[in-house]
């Protein structure tokens, strides 16, 4: 990046990113940028988090999320900020939306700035997409789909090319108007597939004998339930807060991707877990025998190439989100964007 470039800033559209997207393997950035982390050539501060009440009384956040990817020649930096209502769904608009911006390695200069409601979106569907591939023993057939807004639609969008012997997808929302709008938007690709999507009446009936489960909701108390999970299941606990803790205590792999992301935040099941002392990092001793430990994080395991250990016991992968997984997928879509022609010029 020249120094005169560092002083032009470039607009990406919401449009204009997501055709960046569909020339971009937000799959690979995302495994790349996993094994660099594991390799200490990331950094990754504390997020900046805001929480509010808005004046119609729903929980409101902003987030701001800077970070730093240094796997190459020149180190990748910027930011995510990323904002959200619980009342965005009642209105039927989306939950979420915020922007991504990166800088100049050398001025510190913003260069880039595009929407990043789509990059959050992608680069977590595309972790979730890493980490199916890396810690499922067997066929994955039957996936558990629980909430059916916007994540569940870049979820099926990226999950469903790369699970060849998929034949079900299970889903379940609270909001039956989401359920029936996933529905239209993507029957037609499932059929092309050979997939059958079914709505399940419950949670636990979409969760039954799923070969994976990934629930994408917005919810603060945890519902799934050990006894519910298939021998061998996958749950890559995109939302967070879903599980309850006797699903993390009783998994036979518990896999994150920062240790420290997790170990800090006060609002998620695991943060709270490890400050009730049921809990510990991978690099830590439990201090009794009803403490669990986290076996190591996606990266970890990428760079070993190592698989679960036990093909019957559950393994739960809790992918925080990391700020550089945002900004390493910006980098790669301002690259191919600049190669479209697409983009505007803002003056400074």
């Amino acid at each position: 990046m020249s120094l005169q470039r560092s002083r032009e800033l470039t607009y990406l559209t919401r449009a204009e990113v997501a055709q960046t997207l569909s020339e971009i393997d937000a799959v690979a950035v995302a495994a790349d940028t996993l094994r660099a982390h594991a390799l200490g050539n990331t950094i990754v501060p504390d997020e900046g988090y805001l929480g509010w009440n808005t004046p119609n009384g729903y929980s409101a956040r902003s987030l701001n999320m800077p970070g730093l990817v240094a796997d190459g020649t020149t180190p990748v930096v910027g930011t995510k900020i990323i904002n959200a209502s619980l009342g965005n769904t009642r209105r039927g608009t989306p939950r979420a939306d915020g922007l991504t911006l990166l800088f100049d390695a050398e001025t510190a200069h913003p260069y880039a700035l595009m929407d990043g409601t789509l990059i959050s979106a992608t680069r977590t569907a595309a972790v979730t997409a890493v980490a199916v591939e890396q810690f499922t023993t067997r066929p994955v057939r039957r996936v558990g789909l629980i909430g059916c807004g916007a994540q569940a639609s870049t979820h099926f969008s990226i999950l469903l090319p790369r699970l060849p012997d998929l034949r079900e997808i299970r889903l379940y929302d609270q909001h039956p108007a989401s359920v029936q709008a996933f529905l239209e938007r993507h029957h037609k690709a499932a059929a092309a597939a050979n997939v059958r999507l079914v709505v399940a009446k419950t949670a636990e009936e979409a969760v039954r004998e799923a070969d994976v489960v990934v629930p994408v909701t917005t919810v603060t108390e945890g519902y799934i339930r050990m006894e519910w999970l298939h021998p061998g299941a996958v749950v890559v606990h995109v939302s967070l807060d879903d599980l309850l803790p006797e699903v993390v205590l009783g998994a036979a792999l518990v896999v994150v991707d920062d240790w420290e992301l997790v170990r800090t935040d006060p609002r998620r099941l695991l943060g709270r877990m490890y400050r009730e002392g049921l809990l510990c990092g991978p690099d830590e001793e439990p201090s009794g025998q009803h403490v669990k430990r986290v076996d190591g994080t996606i990266g970890h395991f990428l760079r070993q190439g190592t698989r679960q250990r036990d093909a019957q016991g559950v393994t739960v992968v809790n992918p925080f989100g990391m700020s550089v997984q945002d900004i390493a997928l910006a980098h790669r879509v301002v690259s191919v964007a600049s190669t479209l022609g697409l983009g505007t010029q803002l003056p400074r």
